[in-house]
């Protein structure tokens, strides 16, 4: 049995998005075009690569959520869904805006990722052109397939939204806001980080009802995450860093390894799947 603590279900977590709405075009980013050009080199480099990261990932998501969305199986949770469907939607559109708009030349979101897929890694690529496309197609055939959308849900809302996007905004807002850049996109990074607590609350009651159902699949969940965490290590790791001791934007690889790990620690306990059964 998962240990007893008070997770929000679909309902709660649809009625909290109603409540949450916010506008990609209500964002400040007056001052960013000219932070943007006046950063250090190096620093900028570094955040190019995780703007870089940032759009491809909401790009691939936004275009292989659909198959959960018709995966639900209750009306309380294809409502949630749906609005998770569009909050990508929004957060591809506010990356977008902000490379038109302090980057990069204006162009179409499929110019700007392609610019942006340049920037990326091979273990990138393996999370999010394999894993990810694999996940949403196998669940896309069969949508009643209960370990496939286990095993969505696992890549998606634990791997990618829980340990990757939780890690990089912890680390990337911590540095902005330190150095006083960058403000306008701050503030809608910090909206689509809202959203995504709300987007792993529902990863988190989904696989523990799962399990509780369902013992077996937690071995699923065991699976897919023993098959991706060594590329979420190298994805977290900076280009032109490498090995197991390095810094980038004031932290130490150390600090991003176990930032990362612990809040997949954490959210594994309350499934009931602990990360050291892996």
């Amino acid at each position: 049995m998962a240990t007893e603590v008070h997770i929000h279900d679909p309902q709660a977590l649809y009625e909290q998005w109603e409540r949450s709405q916010w506008n990609p075009w209500d964002v400040d980013l007056a001052a960013d075009g000219e932070n943007w050009q006046g950063m250090d080199e190096g620093d900028r480099g570094l955040i190019l690569w995780a703007l870089s990261s940032l759009l491809v990932a909401e790009e691939r998501i936004a275009t292989k959520f659909s198959s959960l969305v018709m995966a639900y199986d209750s009306e309380e949770e294809e409502s949630f869904l749906a609005t998770q469907q569009v909050d990508e939607i929004r957060h591809l559109q506010f990356y977008n805006r902000f490379q038109n708009e302090a980057v990069a030349d204006p162009a179409t979101i499929a110019a700007h990722v392609t610019r942006a897929r340049e920037q990326l890694s091979d273990s990138f690529r393996r999370i999010f052109d394999a894993a990810l496309v694999g996940a949403h197609e196998r669940l896309a055939a069969d949508p009643r397939d209960r370990a496939a959308k286990v095993d969505f849900v696992t890549t998606y809302h634990m791997v990618i939204e829980g340990t990757l996007g939780v890690t990089a905004f912890h680390f990337i807002s911590d540095y902005l806001r330190r150095e006083g850049l960058l403000p306008g996109f701050v503030d809608g990074y910090s909206h689509i980080a809202e959203d995504e607590r709300r987007h792993i609350g529902y990863g988190v009651w989904f696989l523990r009802e799962a399990v509780d159902g369902d013992p077996g699949l937690g071995d699923d969940i065991r699976r897919t995450l023993r098959e991706m965490l060594p590329a979420v290590a190298e994805s977290l790791t900076p280009p032109d860093r490498e090995g197991t001791d390095w810094e980038a934007l004031g932290a130490s690889a150390e600090e991003v390894r176990d930032f990362a790990l612990g809040g997949l620690r954490r959210r594994l306990a309350i499934v009931g799947v602990p990360l050291e059964s892996l």
